[in-house]
């Protein structure tokens, strides 16, 4: 579960403490497990100073605040502040951006070449899925693996994301699939053809950022009419 620390703090010397902020960067480098981090300022008290710092998870950030170096900079951060700053330690328990983030590599494991995709990354185990396409929906992992190893087996293809829409725990994402025929797909042997159709999906998501339920829209009719498989219908 993403993990985010507040630093609450009062000083007169910012200018100070931001070089040594920066120093602490520089020392850090390749072993601060810090991902994100904001400041900012009090506009009613410009002495007043409140620090973000995001990190993958609450073990991450006591990894790096075990740091040698992290113990030097807090001990000097002290020293510049007007006083004993404040800590918060807060679970992240929606994070729009972090699921529309999810949604985005879900799109590229489905595309990946090689070896099919554990999903563990970025689906809950029984994650429940919607397709218009299939009679019944599949729920759990084994399920989604056996459903894109149909999709693999049957072209080369890739997602192109077009656009995202993040509202609470739901990502809306619309998509362009773009697929070369090289495999037999639902007994049409391979053509070899350029096909591609267009797609909206809704993930719903849990608050540690993986996905727990699809519903997908996409043309695939117009897909079975580039594959040819409706010829024999237009006669």
């Amino acid at each position: 579960m993403t993990f985010v620390q507040l630093i609450d703090c009062r000083t007169s010397r910012f200018d100070e403490m931001n070089r040594l902020m920066d120093t602490w960067v520089e020392q850090t480098k390749g072993k601060r497990t810090a991902t994100h981090s904001v400041i900012g300022k009090d506009r009613s008290d410009a002495s007043h100073f409140i620090e973000i710092v995001e990190f993958p998870s609450y073990e991450e950030a006591m990894r790096n605040s075990k740091l040698p170096e992290t113990d030097k900079v807090f001990q000097d951060m002290v020293a510049l502040c007007d006083e004993m700053p404040t800590f918060t330690d807060l679970d992240v328990v929606r994070d729009e951006q972090l699921y529309a983030a999810t949604a985005r590599r879900l799109f590229e494991r489905l595309a990946a070449k090689g070896d099919m995709p554990t999903f563990n990354d970025v689906l809950i185990e029984d994650y429940h899925d919607h397709d218009p396409g299939n009679p019944q929906d599949y729920i759990g992992l084994d399920n989604v693996r056996r459903e894109v190893e149909m999709w693999r087996s049957g072209f080369d293809f890739e997602f192109v994301v077009e656009d995202q829409m993040a509202q609470g725990d739901r990502v809306c994402t619309r998509w362009t699939w773009n697929g070369t025929h090289t495999g037999d797909f639902m007994g049409i042997p391979a053509t070899g053809r350029q096909v591609s159709m267009t797609g909206c999906t809704v993930h719903r998501c849990t608050p540690d950022g993986k996905i727990a339920e699809g519903w997908w829209q996409y043309d695939r009719l117009g897909l079975m009419e580039q594959l040819g498989a409706l010829d024999d219908m237009k006669m």
